[in-house]
């Protein structure tokens, strides 16, 4: 199943903005006709506010597990161990860390924020550089285990190592390729001219024309 788009369109509660109240209830008015969720009226500016408010929770709790993954990293703890332990708190849920945030709002929609108030989005702003940053210590990790190799198989190089990538989309159960960091990752690989890269990805038919050639 490819997504959940369908049921969420129907299901999820609704916040319409309007430029009065005339026109916000005119909306409310359409989209009770298949709606099932509550719907909320308010003005334009704060239902746009609304909107990229839900996709900057979601990109700083996502900073907050990929930070603390590169903490653990140093510190030589098992991130996926001390996450699960800690979840147990009943008002504690970290995500699962992961090389970046892709999609077309969330890794987006938080920088309309810093724009509009850069002095004092410092958390928000803070955040979309660690998520930003993770495809490229990625690629840093897969270049260390890669260096290792060739020191252990003297004449052995890059262009030698075969690299599988397992998931190009940028989350689980879709064929959504926007924004992938997988993808950049894969991209960087074929750049460093590593010998052969496997991109395992059930839920497209063809690589996207970025991953196509290399130059």
């Amino acid at each position: 199943m490819l997504g959940r788009i369908l049921e969420e369109l129907i299901e999820n509660d609704r916040v319409i903005g309007g430029i009065n109240l005339k026109s916000a209830q005119k909306a409310q008015e359409l989209y009770s006709s298949f709606v099932t969720g509550h719907i909320f009226l308010t003005d334009a500016t704060t239902a746009e506010m609304v909107k990229l408010m839900e996709n900057t929770y979601r990109d700083v709790n996502i900073a907050l597990a990929n930070e603390l993954a590169l903490i653990c990293e140093k510190l030589g703890i098992n991130v996926w161990e001390a996450i699960e332990l800690a979840n147990k708190h009943p008002r504690v849920n970290i995500h699962k860390p992961g090389p970046g945030v892709g999609g077309h709002c969330i890794p987006i929609d938080p920088w309309f924020i810093v724009a509009s108030a850069p002095e004092t989005a410092r958390l928000i702003s803070t955040a979309r550089d660690v998520n930003d940053s993770k495809p490229e210590h990625v690629l840093s990790k897969i270049m260390e285990a890669i260096n290792t190799f060739s020191m252990a198989h003297p004449g052995k190089s890059a262009s030698d190592v075969t690299v599988a990538l397992f998931g190009l989309t940028f989350k689980p159960d879709t064929d959504d390729l926007r924004e992938s960091p997988s993808v950049k990752i894969a991209r960087a690989l074929g750049e460093q001219g590593v010998g052969r890269i496997l991109a395992v990805e059930p839920y497209i038919d063809q690589l996207p024309p970025e991953l196509v050639d290399f130059g």
